[in-house]
């Protein structure tokens, strides 16, 4: 994918618009180390109707299932693993299988996940990278993008292709990560918004869904 592989020397360097007041309509989610129970906080203080959510986070294969019903044995959403090809549907949270990269795709006028077992990016698979960019390409200024605690760099230059798409773009703050390094990499980028602490994210999700600025 050749998004994929930008580098920071290809970001432009133009103002950043500002993002999008309108509600959203789709909710993307990056995380990894400490990515676990900082999801599991989020949406065990989320309540329906929401848009559908993606959620990519560094994990194994087999391991993604569980975490998923786990999700889902806490969380007022229903929370599953995503499979290849199916539509996304208000108040579903699709977690991205291990070892499979996930996306966004149209087909015949809806939007599915596609699930892939292509070349790692970032060194990850699955990649917020890979989900952040269709994110930005196909949903844009309605969308929400989040990317929480977590080592290296995954996910901010997708984030930043959200932000300049018009969409409203968080980062949890460093206080609250367990490892600062998705979220500071995004922020030094400039793909984050605003930073907020681990416990004001639900929150802040509820406020963006109605259009308005956490």
């Amino acid at each position: 994918m050749e998004n994929d592989k930008k580098d920071a020397a290809d970001v432009p360097s133009a103002p950043m618009p500002p993002a999008s007041a309108k509600s959203k309509q789709l909710i993307a989610i990056g995380a990894s180390t400490g990515g676990t129970e900082a999801i599991a906080t989020i949406l065990k203080d989320l309540a329906p109707p929401l848009p559908p959510i993606v959620i990519v986070q560094h994990i194994p294969p087999v391991f993604s299932n569980h975490f998923a019903h786990r999700l889902n044995a806490i969380s007022k959403l229903h929370v599953k693993e995503a499979e290849d090809g199916e539509a996304i549907k208000a108040s579903t949270a699709y977690v991205a299988p291990g070892g499979q990269h996930m996306k966004l795709e149209r087909r015949s006028g809806q939007l599915v996940v596609a699930c892939v077992k292509s070349d790692p990016v970032n060194w990850v698979r699955p990649s917020a990278d890979v989900l952040f960019f269709s994110v930005a390409e196909l949903v844009g200024s309605a969308a929400l993008g989040i990317i929480l605690t977590g080592m290296g760099a995954d996910g901010a230059k997708g984030l930043f292709a959200m932000r300049r798409a018009g969409a409203m773009t968080l980062g949890q703050d460093e206080a609250s990560c367990v490892v600062y390094g998705m979220p500071h990499a995004a922020f030094e980028l400039g793909s984050v918004e605003r930073q907020l602490p681990l416990a004001m994210m639900a929150s802040a999700i509820t406020q963006a869904v109605h259009g308005r600025h956490p």
